[in-house]
């Protein structure tokens, strides 16, 4: 793999890091956007988020969750009311405060977690791939340090589930195209 050249002095420069911070979330934006395609669109990215809320910190309050997600309560009642519509997540009240009222994922919406993970944690594991160790170590590095100045704890390992889609080939899902630009994007591949 060709070595990547980096503008002297971009390290220190904030508008520079902003910018590859930004085409790194248009990324990711896209790989989760596609990784949530395996659901069938029964999910927004918004519920998915919260899902993932959900998932990692067990039974929670509605108060607490829209605090976690940064929007209001009732914005945060609403998504919750589709998600149990849906089938992924259940109220119940609270047995050490039986005035409150908690929420937690249902099996389908811990499964419907695992598998957008698992989908999304493939593609990313393939784009890794094409990067040389010492860019993985120092991707690493920078991402562990961004993550935890926004106050976003670690994900979770990857699970030792052989039943999980593994690799750049995702079953019934999207397959990886080559980084660049495609037709799809309206522009012409790279050369």
């Amino acid at each position: 793999m060709p070595e990547r050249e980096v503008p002297a002095g971009t390290g220190d420069d904030v508008d520079a890091v902003t910018r590859a911070v930004l085409t790194a979330s248009r990324l990711l934006a896209a790989v989760s956007a596609r990784s949530l395609g395996a659901v069938g669109g029964r999910v927004t990215l918004p519920q998915f988020r919260m899902l993932v809320v959900l998932s990692t910190r067990g039974d929670t309050k509605l108060v607490a969750l829209a605090g976690l997600l940064h929007v209001t309560p009732s914005t945060a009642m609403r998504m919750v009311d589709r998600l149990i519509a849906a089938g992924l997540a259940v109220r119940h009240t609270n047995q050490a405060n039986r005035r409150e009222t908690l929420l937690r994922l249902t099996d389908e919406g811990r499964r419907t977690v695992e598998n957008v993970t698992a989908r999304r944690r493939a593609e990313i594991a393939a784009i890794v791939e094409r990067l040389t160790p010492g860019e993985r170590v120092a991707l690493v590095e920078a991402l562990t340090a961004f993550n935890e100045a926004g106050g976003e704890p670690p994900a979770p390992d990857a699970p030792e589930d052989p039943q999980l889609p593994k690799g750049p080939h995702l079953p019934d899902g999207p397959q990886l195209r080559p980084p660049g630009p495609s037709a799809e994007d309206g522009d012409a591949p790279r050369k």
